[in-house]
């Protein structure tokens, strides 16, 4: 987020904390009780019908970076990927980020290229991004997001945005596409070191959510140590491949140094690993970002680049 103000915070923490919540609680008991879901929402493929988590207008597996921290990025959101995963986060630093990742190994099974490019001016944030699934059997798994974030007093960030899905292959380049569905989400910083993050994810123009995810990150910093923990809490009204309602993700960073940062997280029981190295040149800076997941059918690399104006 901007710097702080010098203005009091008890207020607007106990306002953002108790907001968070309650939308939390009422999304999530309006889903459970909606009529026109199965009793325990469970709608789930067949073994030979698997479907990756990427084939739908969610933003898991979305940035090398996030998926090196175990898919736990909602309270993070702090590079060009946030776009995806908490488009409030976009407010959090100044300027124009540009970023794309793609799949390096065993492209034959499957192959994913999220990128985005998204920039800031003082509170408020725009941002595109485009993620394509290619060599998967779901019909067109091509989502572009066009989002927006605005900065709410000292301590609180509201965002949106529009997802598009597009018809793929096509002889002509879609603007928008076709189902259009919605996200929104809240991130706030009560403490120096703690930050919250809420997605609601929507996937038919409705009021209506199919995921909801809260998220929660938190820094300690002892002298020379820095480490970053983040959670995700997502509950789902449909599952995927059997999954439960409820997946938690867990993440953690470590940066070594400046330049290099090493990473460690568990994405609903699928181990990863990552590590980043940024470095700055003189009008630009440039992060390599590279992650290991042990998907349940297959182990997969990949590595992500951002640039920052």
């Amino acid at each position: 987020m901007l710097p702080r103000r010098s203005q009091p915070a008890s207020s607007m923490t106990t306002a953002s904390l108790s907001l968070i919540l309650l939308v939390s609680c009422c999304v999530v008991s309006a889903s459970t009780r909606s009529e026109q879901c199965p009793p325990i929402f469970l709608l789930t493929a067949p073994p030979s019908a698997r479907v990756w988590p990427f084939e739908i207008a969610q933003p898991l597996y979305v940035g090398a970076r996030a998926i090196g921290m175990g898919n736990a990025f909602t309270a993070m959101a702090d590079d060009a990927a946030a776009g995806f995963w908490n488009p409030a986060g976009l407010i959090q630093w100044q300027g124009v980020k540009v970023f794309g990742m793609n799949k390096i190994s065993d492209r034959s099974e499957y192959g994913f290229d999220p990128k985005g490019i998204a920039y800031t001016y003082r509170e408020t944030a725009f941002f595109w991004g485009n993620k394509i699934a290619l060599g998967v059997p779901t019909r067109d798994p091509d989502y572009t997001y066009y989002a927006l974030a605005r900065q709410i007093g000292s301590y609180l960030a509201i965002g949106g945005s529009l997802k598009f899905q597009r018809r793929h292959p096509s002889d002509h380049y879609q603007v928008f596409g076709y189902n259009p569905a919605y996200d929104l989400a809240l991130l706030t910083k009560p403490k120096p070191a703690l930050k919250i993050g809420l997605l609601l994810q929507n996937d038919q123009i409705d009021l209506s959510f199919e995921r909801v995810t809260l998220g929660l990150a938190y820094r300690i910093q002892r002298q020379r140590l820095r480490l970053t923990f983040s959670l995700d809490l997502g509950f789902s009204r449909r599952s995927i491949n059997g999954k439960r309602i409820l997946t938690p993700s867990l993440g953690v960073e470590l940066p070594v140094n400046e330049l290099l940062q090493l990473r460690m997280g568990n994405s609903s029981g699928d181990w990863t690993v990552g590590a980043g190295l940024s470095y700055p040149f003189q009008f630009t800076t440039v992060r390599l970002d590279y992650a290991w997941i042990n998907d349940t059918l297959q182990r997969s690399n990949f590595i992500s680049a951002e640039i920052t104006f």
